[in-house]
Order: C-alpha cells, then sequence, then structure tokens
C-alpha cells in the first residue's frame, strides 16, 4: 500500500486542514526526508498539503520544496531507465 504513488497519509487528512506555517514545515520535512523510494508517496503528501494552504502567498514559500522534489524525481527516473 505504501508503494502506491498516490497514498496519502490518512492521519494527515483526518485532522483537516493544518494551519499554513504546520503545512510548509512538512512539505519541508518531507523534501529532506524523501528517498529514491518513497519520492512518488511524498511528492503526493506535499501537493495534498500544498493544495491546503490558503493563499497564492503561502503557497510560493513552497515552491523551492515542490521543485526540489520535482528535480529529485526526474533525476532518480533517468538514473532508472539507464
Amino acid at each position: 500500500m505504501a508503494d502506491s504513488p498516490s497514498f496519502v497519509s490518512l492521519k494527515s487528512l483526518s485532522k483537516g486542514a493544518p494551519d499554513p506555517a504546520a503545512a510548509l514545515a512538512e512539505i519541508r520535512k518531507i523534501y529532506f526526508k524523501t528517498t529514491k523510494r518513497t519520492i512518488e508517496n511524498d511528492i503526493a503528501h506535499a501537493i495534498e498539503l500544498l493544495k491546503s494552504l490558503p493563499s497564492e502567498e503561502e503557497r510560493e514559500k513552497a515552491t523551492v520544496y515542490m521543485e526540489g522534489l520535482a528535480q529529485m524525481r526526474r533525476e532518480w527516473a533517468r538514473k532508472k531507465k539507464s
């Protein structure tokens, strides 16, 4: 189940929308803890958190982490094909 690309922890969804600072902190934590094995699940989780942010300004703060996750996924996918 954890290997599903769209897996998002029920714990993160059951609490409702996190406050913006907590959501950004969780995205940051995901960015630093992601691995080649967990990248797809981590991106799905980060996207759900990003969608919970109420303003464009708050979403812009998460951009660097989201772009970093996307870059890692591209690099690891490239190495996997080689």
